[in-house]
């Protein structure tokens, strides 16, 4: 039985974590995860949700076979690897990428969560690292991603203290764009990925690699790589229909018409 699927409709690519009762993130799930990425990057997609089945989202990875004895720090080493290139290709999928987090999300599941470019939060759902409780780390980059969120104090603490902290806490702090109720969280998760799956696609995903580039580098890094890939935006479909029909609203003194972007 697949751990994960995806399925595509109305320009979304659907993301779902299938894995009862906690969702485990296992070697299999992440193999279906860069599979899922693989067809996205071949689709007509134009955004990305992922949610999961089930009351909670994930707990998080799979430990079942870490404390095997056959299992050496380089064997595991190893897998971390793999399941940390196949995230940092999720985080990295250009375009917009929204996530639906209701019930514990729990340390890997956490992760995964933050590789998204907007999270919403069912009210009840609760965050947290429980890895300080096996005496590791966030293993994922969960922590520092927080920190970029949230600030590095608020990062330190909940890592240090595995606290389990509410999605209204998460959304004050940065972490989570909005919380809303349980029973609308699909609801309106997908309503927000149908909007932006009409936007400027190749722009959605121009902004994503600025980021990625503040990130590593800071605003100077940024700066270096704006015009290399702003740029070639100005020769897509999206922009020379943007900017004429803005110009000749402007000359007719009309107000500037809403565009359906085809994200080419």
């Amino acid at each position: 039985m697949p751990h994960l699927t995806v399925s595509f409709d109305d320009s979304i690519a659907t993301i779902v974590l299938d894995r009862p009762p906690q969702n485990r993130i296992d070697g299999q799930m992440i193999d279906e995860l860069a599979a899922a990425i693989t067809a996205i990057e071949f689709s007509d997609a134009r955004a990305v949700l992922v949610r999961s089945e089930g009351d909670n989202f994930s707990f998080g990875g799979d430990i079942m076979n870490w404390p095997d004895a056959s299992a050496s720090a380089r064997e595991l080493r190893a897998l971390f690897g793999h399941y940390m290139s196949v995230f940092n290709r999720f985080e990295r999928i250009p375009l917009p990428v929204i996530a639906a987090v209701q019930g514990l999300c729990l340390g890997g599941g956490f992760e995964l969560a933050l590789r998204a470019d907007v999270i919403f939060a069912a009210e009840l759902a609760t965050f947290g690292h429980p890895e300080q409780t096996l005496g590791i780390v966030t293993l994922l980059g969960g922590v520092y991603r927080v920190a970029e969120r949230a600030g590095r104090s608020r990062a330190s603490e909940w890592a240090m203290t595995s606290s389990r902290v509410p999605a209204t806490t998460m959304e004050h702090f940065g972490v989570v764009n909005r919380v809303v109720a349980d029973v609308a969280l699909l609801t309106e998760a997908r309503a927000f990925a149908l909007n932006v799956a009409h936007g400027p696609t190749r722009a959605y995903a121009a902004h994503k690699a600025l980021l990625r580039a503040w990130a590593v580098g800071g605003v100077s890094a940024a700066d270096e790589a704006m015009f290399d890939i702003a740029m070639p935006l100005f020769e897509t479909d999206d922009v020379q229909r943007g900017l004429h029909s803005a110009v000749d609203a402007l000359k007719a003194g009309l107000p500037r018409p809403v565009l359906d972007f085809n994200g080419r």
